[in-house]
C-alpha cells in the first residue's frame, strides 16, 4: 500500500509540476497540446527518475525526472502550437496546405502558385506568401528548414531532377536574402520520385509538381 500510495503522489506531482512549467523558449506557461506532452513527459520522467534512484530517495529522484520530463515534453510542442497558429493565420487563402505530424509541420505549396511551367524563376505572385513566411520563420527560429523539389513525370528523369533542384534552391535562397539564418536551411530536388498522386491523370500530375517546407526541431 505504501508503494501505490507514493506513486500516486509521484504521479500528481508530476501533473502538477508539468502544468506549472514555463515554455524554455518563450517563457510563458504552457497550455493546451503542450499541457499534454508536458504531463506525459512529467509522469515519464517521474518513473525514470523514481526507478534509477536509491530506495530512500526514491521520492526526491522522481520530482526531479519529473520537472525535467515535463519541460522536455511540453517546450517543444508549445511552441509548434503558436507556429502552427502564425502560419494558418498568414497563409489563409494562399494556397498553401499547413500539415502538421506530431511536432513536425508541412508546408505544401503547388506548382500552379509558385513557378511557371518549366521555370525555376519564382512567380511575382508567390513573393508575397514568401514574404509572410520570411516573417514567421525570422520569429520562430528554433528549428530547421527543409525544402524540396517535386514534379510530374512528364519529360526525363534528368530534367525533372535537376528542375526540381533549382526551385527548392530558389526558394532557400528567397529566404537566406531575407534574413532567414542559412544554417537552418536545406534545399533538395526530388524530381518525379515522390508523387502524391497518379501522374496519369493532368490533375494528379498537378499535384504532383509542388514545392514542400518541412520545419523539424534543431
Amino acid at each position: 500500500m505504501s508503494n501505490v500510495r507514493n506513486f500516486a503522489l509521484i504521479v500528481a506531482a508530476s501533473t502538477f509540476l508539468a502544468a506549472c512549467t514555463n515554455n524554455p523558449y518563450t517563457g510563458e506557461s504552457e497550455a493546451g497540446k503542450a499541457g499534454i506532452y508536458g504531463g506525459i513527459g512529467a509522469v515519464t520522467g517521474a518513473v525514470i527518475g523514481a526507478a534509477t534512484s536509491s530506495k530512500k530517495d526514491r521520492g526526491k529522484g522522481a520530482l526531479i525526472g519529473a520537472a525535467v520530463g515535463g519541460a522536455a515534453g511540453g517546450g517543444y510542442g508549445y511552441y509548434v502550437d503558436k507556429q502552427e497558429a502564425q502560419l494558418r493565420q498568414k497563409l489563409v487563402g494562399t494556397g498553401v496546405q499547413v500539415q502538421r505530424n506530431g511536432d513536425q509541420l508541412t508546408l505544401i505549396m503547388p506548382g500552379n502558385i509558385t513557378f511557371a511551367s518549366n521555370s525555376s524563376d519564382i512567380s511575382s505572385s508567390f513573393y508575397p506568401t514568401l514574404n509572410s513566411l520570411v516573417t514567421v520563420f525570422k520569429e520562430f527560429d528554433k528549428n530547421g528548414i527543409d525544402i524540396t523539389g517535386h514534379t510530374d513525370s512528364t519529360g526525363s528523369l534528368a530534367l525533372n531532377q535537376n528542375l526540381s533542384n533549382a526551385r527548392a534552391q530558389s526558394v532557400a535562397s528567397y529566404l537566406a536574402a531575407n534574413g532567414v539564418a542559412s544554417n537552418r536551411i536545406s534545399a533538395f530536388g526530388a524530381g518525379p520520385n515522390q508523387p502524391i498522386a497518379s501522374n496519369a491523370t493532368e490533375a494528379g500530375r498537378a499535384q504532383n509538381r509542388r514545392v514542400e517546407i518541412t520545419l523539424r526541431q534543431l
